[in-house]
């Protein structure tokens, strides 16, 4: 299936309406749901209020904050794909986006075949530690990192096959971060989200069943945190590559 075909959602962020028409329309075609916005405020609020699977972002706005800005604030707080699409076209620009933790650099005028191509890609990429199957019933089983998480049967499983058991709170905290991978969720939102469930949980409650989940996940090892403390703002589900939750495996095998 190709990417598209997942109806993958990217965010576009650029003063240029014209751009952001024909990328709407553009991507809209290959299968692709595309928002789009002008400046950084609204950026910001799309990523609070949108599930988002990445970033197309221009670096030049007439006001407000710069695109490096925006990129670095993004980057410290959503672990997502980004893409730099700018007119700017020196090498110092691009050295600088891409060590702030862009993905790739696009410079206008662009090809858009080869942009709907360096999208795929990147996504590709990103996707490897973080699997989604569709069963039959249209529930996602989801994968990172070796553990397989089966929201519809209220299973987690360990790398090694065994099933590691979740109370019915830790199972729907853990399924509010594993769906929004990569976002920041504060603990008011992880409330949002989970307090219409059986439960009625409270803002420390959340710390304390985070905590709990770190554990049974054996997520201990800060470089390595499934699970990461995103200080001042919440917690954020980034899971490690395949070739990273591997080595993390031999790591476990050798004690």
């Amino acid at each position: 299936m190709q990417p598209g075909a997942l109806k993958s959602r990217i965010l576009v962020v650029d003063d240029d309406r014209r751009v952001c028409g024909f990328l709407g329309k553009f991507l809209g075609s290959e299968g692709y749901a595309v928002t789009a916005v002008h400046d950084g405020r609204a950026m910001r609020r799309a990523l609070a209020n949108e599930a988002v699977d990445l970033v197309i972002l221009d670096l030049s706005f007439p006001s407000g904050e710069d695109g490096v800005t925006l990129a670095r604030g993004f980057r410290n707080q959503h672990d997502l794909p980004l893409i730099v699409l700018s007119g700017k076209s020196s090498t110092i620009d691009k050295v600088v986006c891409l060590e702030l933790g862009a993905d790739d650099y696009v410079t206008k005028p662009f090809e858009p075949r080869e942009l709907l191509a360096r999208i795929r890609t990147v996504l590709r990429r990103f996707s490897r530690g973080f699997d989604a199957e569709t069963q039959g019933g249209g529930d996602a089983v989801i994968r990172f990192a070796g553990w397989l998480f089966d929201a519809a049967r209220y299973k987690l499983s360990a790398p090694d096959g065994r099933d590691v058991r979740l109370t019915s709170q830790e199972f729907h905290i853990l399924e509010a971060l594993v769906r929004r991978r990569g976002r920041v969720l504060s603990r008011e939102q992880i409330l949002d989200i989970v307090a219409n469930r059986d439960w009625t949980p409270y803002d420390r409650s959340i710390d304390v069943l985070v905590g709990k989940i770190r554990r049974k996940l054996d997520d201990n090892a800060r470089s390595t945190q499934l699970i990461k403390t995103v200080r001042g703002l919440g917690y954020m589900f980034a899971p490690p590559s395949d070739e990273e939750g591997a080595g993390r495996l031999a790591v476990r095998a050798g004690k």
